[in-house]
This record gives structure tokens, C-alpha cells and sequence, in this order.
């Protein structure tokens, strides 16, 4: 069974960190890209960040462009997503998913078409 389950959210004072996990089952981990989308209420799901399935390039949507790191640990499965200088408006729910690196492309690393499996998601809240 393909399973993504999200762990570290919490709450957090503006300008602090959080390192969420995303921890991985039930597939062969190499092959996939792994994502991390939000949603805020109200709002739409956008795109964070992404690392590619085959070389690990990683991807960041502009408004978290030098705060957050994208890494994963291939020996246990799991992708991170370190997030520092933390803002109001990274309050919502963090979503890990995960699409086969076959229909990966770094030109559209956040469209949400053609993953295979989401996690729960972990709230993020980051008060002013």
C-alpha cells in the first residue's frame, strides 16, 4: 500500500523554524518525485516545493525561495521540507505527495495533476 504520512507541524512565533517530514511506504522511493503543496483556508492548494525523482533537483515556489530546503534521506524514505524565517503567511495545512518521476517535469513542478498518493497533511501555524 503507497503511504505518505506528514509529521512536525505545529505552532510557531514569526521569524522561527519547523522541519516537517514525509515519510514514504509502499513504493520504490527513487523512482518518485516527492512535493510538499499548502492550503490555506480560504484559499487554493499551491505548490512549495519539489525534489525530483531521479537527480534530486529541487524546485521552490518564489515566496519561499531562500527560507525553506527541500532534502530527502533515501535510506529511510522520508523528504523534509526545513523551514526557516517562518511568516503569518505560511499558516495553513502542509501536504506531502508523491508522482512518479515518468510524469515529472521540472518546468511544472507544481502542477497537481498526476500524483499517485497524498499524505494527511500537518498544520503549519506561525503567529505574528
Amino acid at each position: 500500500e503507497v503511504q505518505l504520512v506528514e509529521s512536525g507541524g505545529g505552532l510557531v512565533q514569526a521569524g522561527g523554524s519547523l522541519r516537517l517530514s514525509c515519510a514514504a511506504s509502499g513504493f520504490i522511493f527513487d523512482d518518485y518525485a516527492i512535493c510538499w503543496f499548502r492550503q490555506a483556508p480560504g484559499k487554493e492548494r499551491e505548490g512549495v516545493s519539489c525534489i525530483s525523482g531521479s537527480d534530486r533537483s529541487t524546485y521552490y515556489a518564489d515566496s519561499v525561495k531562500g527560507r525553506f530546503t527541500i532534502s530527502s534521506d533515501n535510506a529511510k524514505n522520508t523528504v523534509y521540507l526545513q523551514m526557516n524565517s517562518l511568516k503569518p503567511e505560511d499558516t495553513a495545512v502542509y501536504y506531502c505527495a508523491s508522482k512518479h518521476k515518468g510524469l515529472f517535469f521540472g518546468t511544472s513542478w507544481d502542477d497537481t495533476e498526476f500524483f499517485n498518493s497524498w499524505g494527511q497533511g500537518t498544520q503549519v501555524t506561525v503567529s505574528s
